[in-house]
């Protein structure tokens, strides 16, 4: 294989189409079950060799670029475990929005692994670049396989699934922050009453029964955080109002989408919101994607 010095990675953002919380764990984490889907919403993440140690860079100013973001942290782990002399320089040119429950960060963390594996010729497989992916995060390991999973354990144990069929998806982003560990912390099993039919959702997708799928897309946290901040329900019912199959928060939010066979009706949908909730939610349009570069 020939010697590269840098390279480009494309990060994909995922939606849920279910999340279901089981319990907790003795390790503190939450034992979860949830059907993750790619889209084709991405960040792109450049790695070039360098002497010295490892450098990050955003086009977004407000993205700490230190040990606390993962890409940095992804760099540190491959570095180390595989015993890399030289430096890399990383520059992450963010379109997922930032904390919006769409894995931008795990995406950044999973291409950086993906890149460095390639670009030291390392010969990692993909079991151990999910391994240690796992260790930094627990949507990491779905970033670096994409498509259409199951997710089990605390997200890192990973069962392919039929594609989803292919559809639209209207993201809307409010202006919130929501931080995922107090989401899950407060979260009350024992006041859930609606849980995800997950099983329904796999005999749709084996049918490819897109609509058979999107109504049954259910997310618990749901119980948490639209409570909390009530413009995330708002977003849901536009955009079943304006014609979407079927809405739902991504996550532990704030991100809403809504799913559509077709392009024309995503943009008319994005378009209404945009008017309705213009300066308060960032709106997008994207697409399910079967699988990930």
């Amino acid at each position: 294989m020939m010697s590269v010095d840098a390279l480009q990675v494309k990060a994909y953002a995922k939606i849920n189409i279910t999340l279901d919380v089981l319990h907790k764990r003795a390790d503190g984490y939450h034992e979860v079950s949830m059907i993750m889907q790619a889209i084709d919403l991405h960040d792109t993440v450049s790695l070039k060799k360098q002497n010295g140690d490892i450098t990050v860079e955003a086009n977004i100013p407000a993205l700490a670029c230190d040990d606390s973001n993962l890409a940095c942290r992804a760099a540190r782990l491959v570095k180390e475990n595989c015993h890399i002399a030289e430096g890399v320089h990383i520059v992450l040119d963010k379109q997922i929005p930032l904390a919006a429950g769409l894995a931008g960060g795990s995406s950044n963390a999973a291409a950086v692994l993906k890149g460095m594996n390639q670009l030291w010729q390392l010969g990692l497989s993909q079991a151990e670049l999910e391994a240690l992916g796992a260790s930094l995060g627990s949507d990491i390991p779905f970033c670096l396989r994409g498509g259409t999973m199951l997710a089990t354990g605390r997200g890192e144990i990973l069962t392919p699934l039929p594609a989803m069929p292919c559809c639209y998806v209207v993201l809307a982003k409010p202006g919130i922050c929501v931080s995922t560990a107090r989401v899950y912390g407060r979260y009350r099993s024992a006041e859930q009453v609606v849980h995800p039919d997950t099983q329904g959702v796999i005999a749709g997708l084996e049918r490819q029964d897109l609509p058979a799928v999107t109504q049954r897309l259910c997310n618990v946290l749901e119980s948490v955080t639209v409570t909390e901040y009530p413009l995330i329900d708002e977003l849901k019912q536009s955009m079943k109002r304006y014609g979407v199959m079927n809405s739902l928060m991504s996550g532990s939010g704030p991100t809403v989408f809504g799913l559509t066979p077709d392009l024309e009706r995503a943009n008319y949908v994005a378009d209404r919101l945009g008017s309705q909730f213009k300066d308060k939610a960032d709106i997008r349009v994207a697409k399910t994607l079967a699988r990930v570069e």
